[in-house]
């Protein structure tokens, strides 16, 4: 109820009912959210998600927005400090995550991953292109929330959101293409493995490979969330089935794959820079795509470029001082 409260009180004003309270309520009271007069506010950004900080409690207002940055243009108040410490701690919470994640993966694997930035393969003039008009749509939709033209907000809306799947299309094709030259340096066993003495292989039942795929299944969906240990134990379970004995198939070839080699070439890992998340170097170029386009993703991202845009603005202001 508070959730879909906060949703009314942004689309038809915290004063919809009347409330004569509300009609005198000015910026800079105690219960107005001064994080989303700067002009973004934590709570809105990963709701349904496992970093959802549930509802904001204090009056989320365009209004009051405009009444703010009018306030602030003429040198009366300034809230981006207080902005910037919120998220700065949310991103250097985010970035010991991704440090550890880059720790627990194999030596080889961390190095790749480091190697393969995904900010940096994915920012082209075509993105950015695209970023940017995402940010003037949005704009548009609050301007048209302010006049009260709730269909030229919504259709305004539709636009965001189409411009962020073509967005996220395009970036898991450029993150696909550096994948694609990545699985190149990946080990390959050698064609022509020199004469080993004979060992038993392991060929699970049809049962055993059905419960080993769905543990590698839940293994990348864990990883995908940035539950490293879950993720591990999923990946350790998995191989204690593939020792299982076979109960149906004898084994027959000793050049086949061992649990290292499968692991390599199946669990190829890489650790999203933006928002942490497991990729895996064998994504397909949708599950990519939905990842770009998650709430998540997009959280971390709107976050950390607000946190840049506010430091340039600060440097600004420093530099005009002096």
């Amino acid at each position: 109820m508070d959730a879909i409260r906060k949703q009314l009180d942004v689309l038809m004003g915290a004063n919809r009912n009347g409330d004569v309270r509300e009609v005198n309520r000015k910026y800079y009271d105690r219960d107005v959210c001064r994080l989303y007069l700067v002009g973004l506010c934590p709570h809105e950004l990963f709701q349904l998600t496992k970093m959802d900080m549930g509802p904001c409690p204090k009056v989320h207002s365009l209004q009051l927005r405009k009444e703010y940055e009018e306030a602030r243009g003429k040198g009366i108040d300034n809230y981006e400090r207080e902005l910037e410490d919120v998220i700065d701690k949310l991103i250097g919470e985010c970035d010991r995550k991704i440090g550890r994640a880059l720790k627990r993966l194999e030596d080889d694997d961390a190095k790749a991953a480091i190697a393969i930035s995904v900010s940096e393969v994915t920012q082209t003039p075509e993105v950015l292109e695209l970023a940017k008009e995402i940010k003037e749509k949005l704009k548009e939709a609050d301007k048209y929330d302010l006049e009260g033209l709730s269909d030229m907000k919504i259709r305004a809306l539709e636009i965001v959101e189409e411009l962020r799947i073509k967005r996220a299309d395009k970036q898991s094709t450029l993150l696909l293409d550096a994948f694609n030259k990545d699985r190149a340096s990946l080990p390959q066993p050698l064609p022509n493995p020199p004469p080993l003495a004979p060992l038993p292989v392991i060929t699970p039942d049809a049962r055993t490979q059905e419960m080993i795929n769905e543990k590698l299944k839940k293994a990348e969906d864990l990883g995908e969330q940035g539950l490293i240990d879950e993720a591990q134990k999923a990946l350790e379970e998995a191989e204690a089935l593939k020792k299982l004995p076979s109960r149906q198939e004898p084994a027959l070839d000793s050049s086949k794959y061992t649990a290292a080699d499968v692991r390599i070439t199946d669990q190829k890992l890489r650790v999203c820079d933006i928002c942490g998340a497991f990729l895996s170097v064998y994504d397909s170029d949708r599950r990519l795509a939905d990842h770009f386009g998650g709430k998540l993703h997009l959280g971390y991202m709107q976050i950390r470029e607000k946190l840049a845009e506010l430091q340039v603005s600060n440097l600004s202001r420093i530099s005009d001082l002096v």
